[in-house]
């Protein structure tokens, strides 16, 4: 791994298995991991990725999908428990609707800690991305302080107690607004800001992005696709933004690339493909996981 002057990303924490209900097949997701791993594909050749698995089958697809990928498996722990779960359906469009998890498997139960070979990596490449989802609050400060830039994404956690403890080590802020109208977006930019984050982008589904940094304010609209599902689109565009911004690009390229990157996630299946079937159903329709 050879970046130049911190020309890399390196995603800490959340992964998941996405388990389709329609297919009785399970992909591999979670923020962290897809962002690392589609900011690979959007053209970010450095990247790596930094967390838990379990010790059963989905977690073992997980560390096979992200050799796949090119990444490597170096930083990635696998300790005794399940891997993250969560169970989808897909309505007629393709948009996915989750209808259940195990809340984080392993991930949750025994947190990630990071070493002191985490943070050489971290120094290395620069770039850190994390979220909501992979328990890590608690090292952010040490992540700001080894990183050039720390992205967070929020997802629809708009808590101002968590933003407060949150916002203060994060350089840029993805938050979803899909609920919000216009003044309930720029007063949630606002208290971000006012928190100590340079850069915010509150994502809108259909509608869009709006983002915010340094007193400039940018919309960026959707790309039109080909909807095969919707599944990690979201992840998508902070993959391709963060690979176009992290490689030096204006921040209307990085959001233009961010948006074509959430169209051509929608074409394949899964947050970044990799299909394995997963499982048996039992008597009552209720699906049996392989274990």
């Amino acid at each position: 791994m050879a970046p130049m002057n911190g020309y890399g990303l390196v995603g800490i924490g959340d992964n998941v298995v996405d388990f389709y209900r329609d297919q009785d097949a399970y992909y591999p997701g979670g923020n962290a991991l897809n962002v690392a791993v589609l900011a690979r594909r959007f053209g970010l050749a450095a990247t790596a990725y930094v967390g838990i698995i379990g010790d059963d089958e989905e977690g073992e697809h997980v560390r096979a999908s992200l050799l796949a990928e090119g990444l490597d498996d170096a930083h990635l722990r696998v300790l005794p428990g399940a891997t993250g779960r969560a169970e989808v359906t897909l309505d007629a469009t393709g948009d996915r609707i989750f209808v259940g998890s195990n809340r984080g498997g392993v991930r949750k139960a025994k947190p990630l800690h990071l070493t002191n070979e985490d943070f050489v990596l971290v120094r290395t490449l620069g770039h850190v991305h994390s979220s909501c989802f992979s328990y890590i609050e608690d090292s952010l400060p040490q992540i700001a302080e080894a990183a050039l830039s720390l992205s967070y994404d929020f997802s629809t956690g708009h808590d101002p107690a968590y933003l407060a403890r949150v916002c203060p080590h994060v350089t840029t802020a993805f938050l979803s607004g899909s609920d919000l109208d216009q003044t309930g977006i720029t007063t949630l930019i606002g208290a971000v800001h006012q928190l100590g984050t340079s850069t915010v982008c509150v994502t809108r589904g259909e509608k869009g992005a709006i983002w915010s940094s340094g007193g400039r304010v940018i919309e960026q609209g959707i790309v039109p696709a080909t909807v095969v599902d919707t599944m990690g689109a979201g992840d998508a565009f902070i993959a391709g933004y963060l690979a176009s911004a992290i490689a030096g690009q204006p921040a209307e390229a990085a959001l233009a690339h961010g948006a074509a990157s959430a169209a051509n996630a929608c074409s394949w299946q899964g947050a970044f493909g990799h299909a394995k079937p997963a499982i048996s159903t039992a008597a009552d329709g209720e699906p049996q996981w392989h274990n």
